[in-house]
């Protein structure tokens, strides 16, 4: 009896999943096979939307740019996150403090997030103003209105704002390491930094794992920062995959078109996280072999 009240209270949830969460990336799969632009039109044309798709320079942008994005933003999120892990599990004075500093930008919406940035590096606004007013009137730092940096910008913001979660995971696993552990690397002689990098990071594997799926996921749905700072600009330079769905759903009415790129964008979350959660399963079957 007990066990059925507890099916019966996650019933509605698991049905809302049903409905919602797999509901809707069906739709979005069948209608990505469709010439559907406004209103739903089932009409079988095969693979044409993603030939059209594939075929637009807009798009091959968008998905560069999602790798250029992905690549920067999750290393230097994890080395970052890592190095403010390691500095407060110094026991450093005032932990609380620093805690809550270097995680408050994560408690922030990327819209506010990429308008504070947006305004930073405005060149009539923010730290170029600042520094010819200051008298160096030569100085320039247009990284915003530069098609070859504005999305290293963006990554510095992604970084900015994400990098002190991913301190808050590691420093949570880096507090579940065995003292003991650690008066054994002493007792071999083993330097701190060395016994961070060969002995301590290896142990904190899923830990590791969770951020690199959490950034990982931020990566594909980046959207609200790239239209906070640049929205897109300057021309296409920063698009990304999220912001070209959300613009041929609601302004172009191409929702087939629209549909096929959510498709792809799913499959590379597949792609992504699949090997990183076999990885990680591998490991946990062998750690539990190891013990038997």
């Amino acid at each position: 009896m007990r066990h059925l009240s507890a099916k019966i209270a996650i019933a509605p949830t698991v049905l809302v999943t049903l409905i919602v969460f797999v509901g809707c990336l069906v739709w979005t799969f069948a209608i990505s096979f469709t010439s559907t632009r406004g209103v739903p039109v089932f009409d079988f044309v095969g693979l044409a939307k993603y030939q059209e798709l594939w075929a637009s320079s807009r798009w091959q942008t968008s998905f560069k740019n999602m790798f250029i994005f992905g690549a920067g933003f999750i290393s230097l999120s994890l080395v970052l996150g890592m190095l403010l892990a390691v500095l407060i599990d110094q026991q450093v004075r005032a932990e609380n403090a620093f805690r809550t500093i270097f995680l408050y930008p994560h408690a922030l919406s990327y819209i506010v997030t990429g308008l504070a940035w947006q305004w930073f590096l405005n060149p009539q606004l923010g730290l170029q103003k600042f520094v010819q007013d200051l008298g160096w009137s030569d100085f320039t730092f247009r990284v915003l209105v530069d098609r070859n940096v504005a999305i290293y910008a963006i990554i510095a913001a992604a970084v900015w704002h994400s990098a002190g979660l991913v301190m808050a995971i590691m420093l949570a696993g880096l507090r579940g390491v065995d003292d003991e552990i650690w008066k054994a690397t002493k007792v071999e002689g083993i330097p701190r930094w060395r016994a961070y990098i060969w002995i301590i990071l290896p142990m904190l594997g899923p830990a590791m794992t969770t951020c690199i799926m959490l950034l990982a996921f931020g990566v594909i749905r980046n959207y609200d920062l790239v239209v906070a700072m640049t929205n897109g600009g300057p021309g296409t330079a920063t698009e990304v995959p999220a912001k070209f769905v959300m613009e041929y759903l609601f302004e172009r009415q191409n929702a087939g078109l629209a549909s096929a790129a959510a498709t792809i964008m799913l499959l590379s979350v597949v792609a992504v996280g699949a090997p990183v959660w076999y990885l990680q399963s591998w490991r946990n079957r062998r750690r539990i072999a190891g013990r038997g």
